[in-house]
């Protein structure tokens, strides 16, 4: 346990001040992160998320568990909650994005060269099957079938990580 909590204390302490913004609350928060760990590490599943992923999102509920428990309520005299809504992604909403982002590319990378670049021309430059047929002198039926196997590799890479 000494383990991890020296390699995720910070980016846990981040995750609750983030959304504490006290200290001392996401202080005590990632005590508390850290005994749910502790106590349901057997619901852990490596399939679903990583280590990380799944330490950051104990973290942000257990700090907005804690922030609805502590929210203070108007007292009508135009008190207003220093509550300020984040609409931006949270941590483990980026760690997941990052590391799918990641997987894609390493899989892409996999590919042979003509169909990784045809795949990367078609579906982030936004070129069409005739438009990459015409770049590499290849009939259609053969753009589309590199594009289609290639595909199917990387189904079949992402599906094995």
């Amino acid at each position: 346990m000494r383990l991890i909590y020296d390699q995720t204390a910070d980016k846990l302490f981040a995750v609750c001040l983030r959304v504490l913004k006290d200290t001392a609350a996401a202080e005590d928060t990632l005590q508390d992160v850290y005994l749910k760990v502790w106590h349901h590490a057997a619901r852990f599943d490596a399939s679903r998320a990583s280590p990380i992923t799944w330490l950051c999102s104990i973290a942000r509920n257990t700090a907005i568990d804690r922030l609805r428990s502590s929210r203070r309520v108007p007292t009508g005299d135009g008190e207003v909650p220093d509550l300020i809504p984040d609409d931006a992604p949270t941590a483990d909403v980026v760690l997941e994005q990052r590391q799918a982002q990641a997987r894609m590319i390493d899989c892409i990378g996999l590919l042979d060269g003509d169909h990784a670049r045809c795949i990367r021309a078609a579906f982030f430059d936004g070129h069409t099957y005739v438009q990459l047929a015409d770049r590499h002198n290849v009939p259609l039926g053969t753009m589309k079938s590199w594009i289609r196997r290639g595909l199917l590799r990387l189904r079949e890479c992402l599906d094995d990580a």
